[in-house]
């Protein structure tokens, strides 16, 4: 006796894409700065603000049209990136418009240029530019493997963004600036996302080259010297970076992006202690002639020194922020950081949370960076294509790099670079950037958790016949 059934093939399962999820956690993304810009209001006039109501409905419009961009054109993507994006850009938006209230800053603008303009619209303005940026990324950008095409463009791009600010004037001792009217870049800002893409590129090719080793000495692989090339002509710029444009903060970044990337990329300990040792004798070697960053050294060394707190106010201010705050902080509202001066809401905007927040809020606070270079390196490992790989945990160091630096530069951990906190910090140029960059990360990770599309089905396997005796 014989029994035939007929089995079809089965397609693949589909697997959940999280919007639900990064809806649910944006909402909470909206209510806490919305929560947060109610406090200020209380604290400083004891009432409800007259804008929050326009506040909330504006960050929420953005947050809402980044959502349905994402859950459009990148549906499988990580659902994190974008709420703990939008939770800083709002958090951020409150404390510009909290120093926006202060009658210090309000007197010492109008002191010294006539009069005092508000910071906070044209943040929440270049804001909604950076959702624009981010929706444009998503849109434009069908697949990140495209930009593998572009790797020596790339390289040309950012030496144009890079070389540019030379020809500008110096603002505070730095050329970091391209004027254009009345309107200000910074192009150090786009240059991170354009060398990462360069050196993604570059490194998928040459990683097998570079992870050679000649000898072993100490415990380290030595790369062999035709190989230390590539290192050298990067140490070289960076160099030339922090001479000509007295930038410390692009020359860290540059040059520590080149190093973590390489380091992924050959899985050679020895690029990393080649790279903190050129990094630090380059550093040394600057310093030593060039007054600006000597000046900073100066500063970070001796904040408070009585001759030289004329310069160094800012950075003794901000020390004295973080030491008020305690544990808990003074409150929203309730610090003193706009004693710090015109880049209270910009350099320093950091003191304004260590004060005001307190160590627990300034540990939830860093937090929210750590998760997003977390989510960018789990990224990185569950893209396919070594390209993907490389270029996720570029862009992620490129952030933490970023955070790094600038937070250490408020706290002393190490000298003031000028740099500005992602997403936090008052500029058009870094929020636009990092909300690019957020996109490109955001592109990657919903490729990476795709599913593969199901085989197709074959004539012949439509029926199978099974025998059982």
């Amino acid at each position: 006796m014989s029994v035939v059934t007929n089995t079809t093939t089965i397609g693949a399962i589909e697997a959940p894409s999280r919007r639900n999820t990064e809806l649910m956690l944006l909402a909470f993304a909206v209510v806490i700065p919305v929560f947060a810009y109610i406090n200020v209001g209380l604290a400083l006039d004891g009432k409800l603000p007259a804008g929050v109501l326009g506040y909330g409905i504006g960050l929420g419009l953005l947050a809402g049209v980044a959502h349905l961009a994402v859950r459009k054109f990148a549906k499988y993507a990580d659902p994190l990136l974008l709420p703990l994006a939008a939770l800083l850009n709002g958090l951020g938006l409150v404390m510009i418009w909290r120093l926006d209230q202060s009658p210090r800053l309000i007197q010492r603008a109008e002191k010294l240029f006539g009069g005092f303009s508000p910071d906070a619209p044209k943040q929440l303005l270049y804001s909604a530019i950076g959702i624009g940026l981010f929706v444009g990324v998503l849109i434009l950008l069908k697949d990140h493997r495209i930009l593998q095409r572009y790797t020596y463009i790339s390289m040309a791009a950012a030496l144009v963004l890079l070389i540019l600010p030379v020809f500008f004037p110096a603002v505070n001792g730095a050329k970091i600036w391209i004027s254009l009217g009345p309107f200000t870049i910074q192009p150090g800002e786009f240059a991170k996302i354009i060398i990462a893409i360069f050196f993604s590129g570059y490194l998928m090719v040459k990683r097998d080259a570079l992870a050679l080793a000649s000898r072993r000495f100490m415990g380290l692989y030595l790369p062999r010297g035709r190989d230390l090339g590539p290192i050298l002509m990067v140490w070289a710029m960076s160099i030339l970076i922090l001479v000509f444009e007295t930038d410390l903060g692009t020359s860290l970044l540059f040059f520590g992006l080149f190093v973590i990337m390489l380091y992924v990329a050959t899985e050679r300990t020895s690029w990393i202690v080649f790279g903190l040792l050129m990094s630090a004798v380059g550093a040394v070697g600057v310093a030593s002639f060039e007054p600006h960053v000597q000046q900073r050294v100066d500063f970070w060394l001796n904040p408070f020194a009585e001759k030289t707190w004329a310069q160094s106010e800012q950075i003794g201010q901000a020390l004295m922020s973080f030491g008020s705050g305690g544990t808990l902080g003074t409150g929203l509202g309730q610090g003193d950081s706009d004693l710090i001066g015109f880049a209270a809401n910009s350099d320093f905007i950091l003191s304004t949370f260590g004060e005001e927040m307190g160590l627990a809020g300034m540990m939830a606070f860093l937090l929210v960076y750590g998760l997003i270079v977390e989510r960018g390196v789990r990224t990185a490992l569950a893209a396919r294509d070594p390209f993907g790989k490389l270029l996720a945990i570029g862009l992620s160091g490129a952030f933490a790099i970023q955070v790094f630096v600038v937070a250490g530069g408020v706290m002393g951990l190490i000298p003031l670079t000028g740099m500005t906190m992602p997403f936090v910090a008052y500029g058009g140029s870094s929020v636009i950037a990092n909300w690019a960059l957020i996109g490109i990360l955001i592109r990657i990770s919903d490729t990476a958790r795709r599913p593969a599309p199901a085989p197709a089905p074959s004539p012949d396997a439509e029926m199978t016949q099974v025998v059982r005796p």
